[in-house]
């Protein structure tokens, strides 16, 4: 006699599946995002530091016009390279008057949109 499943057997299994699908799947989706913004916010964190220390050698932040990639020229990056985000951008510089603050652009790259993530907003 050989031992098989059955197709009721097999409609069940599938069922459960599908079931477990539906209401974990939604709970997944969008997390990934929302990890990738919250890395960025480590990365500008990072790079505030530097920031900082560079401040602390030269008694000024850069200009905007300077960006990072003085910190490049005075070698406060050891691989050569300005950071980049969780896409792959490299993060904007601002100067301000009260010190400065770093962007991302996000996934879709684009200025001014919805996706923007501040060095300003996150939490610090």
């Amino acid at each position: 006699m050989k031992k098989a499943f059955s197709l009721m057997e097999l409609m069940v299994v599938i069922i459960i599946l599908g079931l477990l699908a539906m209401f974990v799947l939604p709970n997944l989706t969008g997390k990934s995002d929302e990890a990738k913004d919250k890395l960025v916010c480590v990365q500008m964190k990072s790079v505030a530091q530097t920031l900082k220390m560079f401040k602390l050698d030269t008694s000024s932040y850069p200009t905007t016009e300077e960006g990072l990639n003085i910190l490049i020229e005075k070698k406060y990056f050891e691989d050569g390279n300005t950071p980049k985000d969780s896409w792959g951008s490299e993060f904007i510089y601002l100067s301000t008057e009260d010190g400065f603050d770093l962007v991302s652009y996000g996934a879709d790259k684009k200025e001014n949109t919805e996706d923007d993530i501040y060095y300003s907003k996150c939490n610090q």
